[in-house]
């Protein structure tokens, strides 16, 4: 049986995570209290196995904070039940929830007349932290839309039940900050850059013009194979340790040119029919 937790800061995308296992083929259930998983699992999950053989719920920060504090005991209780679990933990950068909760103008559920937003936000985070530590896997949504979102979720668990490991492959540019959710970041601002090619510059990494530029420098083959050689000798380790989940994070300045060349690169070195490969070009969207 299989069992994931969602958790979440507030307006990180929680609700469109179970939409989007709900889709998946998983029975969800949203917000359910801490002190009620032992008698789901007991009385619901382990009663009909067929129904909730994949079984998705939602845990936040409306329940109490003693609960959530002692979140450790209620996740080896469920493991030793015999059932799979997995945590999915999403959170966002501060100014990004803020912005969403002025465009949406929803209450935050722990805001009242003597709590702000920004104070709520703090807190949640405080709250949620007994989650956050023990998540198979962490999504920064800062600058994930709706469907980028929903196609994310899709890759990391809904297609994932017949492989061995999911390994996300992120370019990005440091100017518009790193990946918070990221295992490994490898920093490619030192190779040539083709932004310093007029005709170039408009370009991306995806363009055959920048690929053949970036083909042809030494010093990018070099990158390439050190950090080919690296996840090569590094991946087998963690999946060896049962990790499910890899983020793998290639920058350079912009985004635009060299990270997306180089995760382009490496998924073709990695595609295998027994990893789940995902890609995402963050400032290409």
């Amino acid at each position: 049986m299989k069992l994931l937790i969602v958790s979440a800061l507030s307006g990180s995308g929680k609700s469109i995570a179970l939409d989007t296992l709900e889709d998946c083929g998983y029975y969800c259930i949203d917000n359910l209290p801490v002190t009620l998983l032992e008698d789901f699992i007991n009385h619901v999950m382990l009663a009909d196995k067929k129904t909730y053989a994949k079984t998705a719920i939602g845990i936040d920060a409306r329940n109490q904070c003693e609960t959530l504090a002692n979140f450790s005991d209620s996740l080896t209780l469920i493991r030793s039940k015999g059932i799979d679990c997995e945590i999915i933990f999403m959170q966002a950068e501060e100014a990004t929830l803020l912005k969403r909760y002025s465009e949406t103008r929803r209450r935050h559920p722990l805001t009242d007349f003597n709590i702000p937003l920004k104070e709520a936000l703090k807190i949640e985070k405080q709250l949620l932290t007994p989650i956050a530590k023990h998540a198979n896997v962490v999504i920064d949504t800062s600058r994930t839309h709706y469907h980028q979102l929903r196609e994310l979720i899709r890759d990391q668990i809904g297609e994932r039940d017949f492989r061995h490991i999911s390994i996300q492959f992120q370019s990005f540019g440091f100017k518009h900050g790193v990946p918070l959710d990221a295992d490994f970041v490898f920093d490619a601002r030192s190779l040539p850059n083709p932004y310093w090619v007029p005709e170039l510059r408009p370009l991306t990494g995806k363009d055959q013009p920048v690929v053949d530029f970036l083909k042809d420098q030494p010093l990018v083959n070099e990158f390439f194979q050190d950090v080919s050689d690296f996840l090569e000798r590094w991946i087998p380790r963690f999946e060896a340790e049962g990790r499910s989940y890899l983020t793998i994070a290639v920058g350079c300045t912009g985004g635009q040119h060299r990270s997306v060349y180089l995760v382009d690169a490496l998924i073709k070195q990695f595609k295998s029919p027994f990893v789940n490969i995902i890609v995402r070009h963050r400032e290409l969207h």
